[in-house]
């Protein structure tokens, strides 16, 4: 059985990321960039396909972990009777080349400690050569090129390097990890600068920037930093998690490669970034939009490689067995060729609260939101496969809709209040166009919901978001009305799922039924809570979200209520960003040194809300 998602931990350095597990394994690390090929990829199968261990001998061992104050550096303690050790892992940050850093420190009795490295490239496949030079490690395979130094000598033998050691009180003993290429030759011996405690430093400056000093701040914190450690530091890129094919569902097929930037998360997660101050970030992340998105209108994607490439072609890794045996294992998303017509609107949404926080307006960014806008003109009447990239076929989802209204609400917003030039009159026409036709096709009078799509009857979570956008208050009686019809098909013991799937719904996704309840929904439901003023309720549903969480603070994308566990890609950055929100829109209930960037929005329809 795969070891449960709860018990890894993150390590990122903003250009890659790794998964350690609480017993010490580093089962999950693709070098040298989060989309890279896995050199160590036992999260999807088993030992033989790649891991690093590094851990006490025997068994009987109490475990204690945590990172180390705003930071990503985490430390690991072990404790039997009289012995205890530590191990501290982290990514360094400063350094050009990724690596990976992991020391072992004696607290008391003399311990005796086994490391087993074993990296198998290409997913898994490939066993490289090892070759000793010196006191460092070699292991080659094509491309692929990784070093290990360390205090102490491995002994290479069947496809591995291990060493037995001990350490007493006060020993340290030091692993440095590199990744390089035949290109760039073998990376420097390790120097004397302790690059543990650099990396402590660099995400502490990093985390002091944050201006949110409410009840939840560690919370906000750890979800921040996550947030962080999934940029992609060279463009600007946010990948959406740094795994694949992490199932839905144990044993199911829902199983997608998350480690590329969506438009829709970069543009949420930019909102939460902004909300906390972290201003640098918006700016960069416009930069990698506009290099992403260049081109025709009609050609931009929901989806882009962390460098802005296009071709994302979807495969089947055969040889892995999956995680708890869930196939197939996939890597790259045919999701690529999807129409979402909601993404315009968060694109649009986000472009308008980064100018409103102090962003110079740019030329080439709004001569990218102008031809965007003649688009969506001629094309916001087409079905689409909505926000939950659907693999049926494409209807008229009532969310997508509402973010078609979105983005030209925020287009006459630009013009209005930044002075931008536009066809304000039009645009205005179209935004009161749409709002019409949401409120007439995807309402449901009789039952007093909006739903999932224009004719359906069934309900979505995505539509808990509209008072979000600002196309309603969340105290309008149609959606007091959406959030009972949420309430009453959509929850299962307090936590939201996204859609239902029962045999008597129409198949949307092409797909066998069978996943969690969504994490981001559930958060959602408790924003409109504390929207229609029972932030008493909000806050009790989001403490309760707050137990979800791993001993670390870490969030997937769903949660399986019967078998109490984590499920789907890890951790989550959408999890995340939804869990800031929450916690601003509490403070913001509350306390008015909290509100966020975005300020009172006019929609359209001679009622003001507050738009996050």
């Amino acid at each position: 059985m795969s070891t449960p998602l709860e018990d890894y931990a993150l390590l990122g350095d903003t250009y890659t990321a790794a998964l350690v597990s609480r017993e010490g394994s580093l089962d999950w690390l693709c070098l040298p960039h989060f989309d890279s090929r896995a050199c160590f990829a036992r999260l999807l199968g088993e030992r033989r396909h790649g891991h690093w261990s590094l851990a006490p001998c025997g068994d009987d061992w109490s475990i204690t972990r945590g990172y180390r104050p705003d930071s990503l550096v985490l430390e690991t303690t072990y404790r039997r009777g009289a012995e205890e050790v530590r191990v501290v892992d982290c990514m360094p940050v400063s350094t050009r080349r990724p690596d990976v850093a992991r020391r072992v420190e004696g607290r008391r009795g003399r311990v005796a400690m086994h490391s087993c490295f074993a990296p198998r490239f290409d997913y898994g496949s490939i066993l490289p050569w090892f070759q000793m030079e010196g006191g460092r490690l070699h292991t080659v395979a094509g491309p692929d090129h990784l070093t290990l130094d360390a205090d102490v000598t491995p002994q290479v033998c069947g496809g591995r390097a291990t060493a037995d050691f001990q350490v007493g009180p006060g020993d340290v003993v030091d692993f440095r990890l590199g990744w390089t290429s035949r290109e760039y030759g073998s990376p420097p011996a390790p120097g004397h600068v302790d690059v543990i405690e650099a990396t402590e430093r660099w995400w502490q400056a990093w985390a002091a920037r944050c201006r949110y000093q409410g009840r939840h701040r560690e919370a906000v914190m750890r979800s921040l930093i996550i947030l962080k450690a999934l940029t992609y530091a060279p463009t600007g890129g946010i990948v959406a998690a740094p795994t694949t094919s992490l199932p839905e569902r144990p044993g199911g097929v829902r199983n997608w490669d998350y480690r590329y930037c969506w438009i829709r998360d970069a543009a949420f997660t930019l909102q939460a970034l902004l909300g906390a101050g972290y201003v640098k970030e918006a700016r960069a992340w416009r930069e990698w939009l506009l290099r992403a998105v260049a081109g025709a209108p009609e050609q931009m994607q929901l989806l882009y490689g962390i460098d802005g490439t296009r071709r994302l072609p979807e495969l089947r890794l055969d040889w892995l067995p999956g995680y708890d045996n869930s196939r197939p294992v996939r890597t790259g998303n045919a999701a690529t060729q999807q129409h979402q017509l909601d993404i315009y609107g968060e694109l649009m949404q986000v472009l308008h609260q980064a100018r409103r926080a102090g962003i110079p307006p740019s030329e080439d960014a709004w001569r990218l939101q102008s031809a965007l806008m003649d688009f969506l003109e001629s094309n916001w009447r087409e079905p689409d496969n909505g926000i939950w990239e659907v693999r049926g076929p494409p209807q008229h989802f009532t969310h997508s809709k509402v973010m078609a209204w979105a983005a030209a609400d925020r287009a006459v917003k630009a013009v209005r209040e930044c002075h931008l030039p536009g066809p304000v009159e039009r645009w205005k026409r179209l935004r009161d166009e749409i709002h019409h036709e949401v409120c007439a096709r995807g309402y449901d009078a009789a039952r007093n919901t909006f739903t999932q799509y224009y004719g359906s009857t069934a309900t979505d979570a995505s539509l808990l978001t509209l008072p979000d956008t600002g196309f309603l208050p969340a105290t309008d009686p149609r959606m007091r009305g959406t959030v009972r019809a949420v309430e009453q098909e959509l929850m299962n013991e307090g936590l939201v799922r996204r859609y239902a799937m029962t045999d008597r719904t129409p198949r949307l996704d092409g797909l066998p039924q069978g996943e969690g309840t969504f994490l981001p929904c559930t958060f959602w439901l408790a924003d409109c809570y504390v929207r229609q003023g029972d932030s008493a309720r909000g806050r009790d549903l989001f403490e309760y979200l707050l137990t979800l969480r791993n001993d670390l603070g870490l969030l997937s994308e769903e949660y399986d209520t019967q078998a109490r566990r984590l499920t789907g890609n890890f951790p989550q950055a959408l999890s995340h960003i939804a869990l800031i929100n929450t916690a601003f829109a509490l403070a913001d209930a509350t306390d008015l040194s909290h509100r966020r960037t975005g300020g009172r929005q006019d929609t359209g329809k001679g009622t003001d809300v507050v738009l996050r």
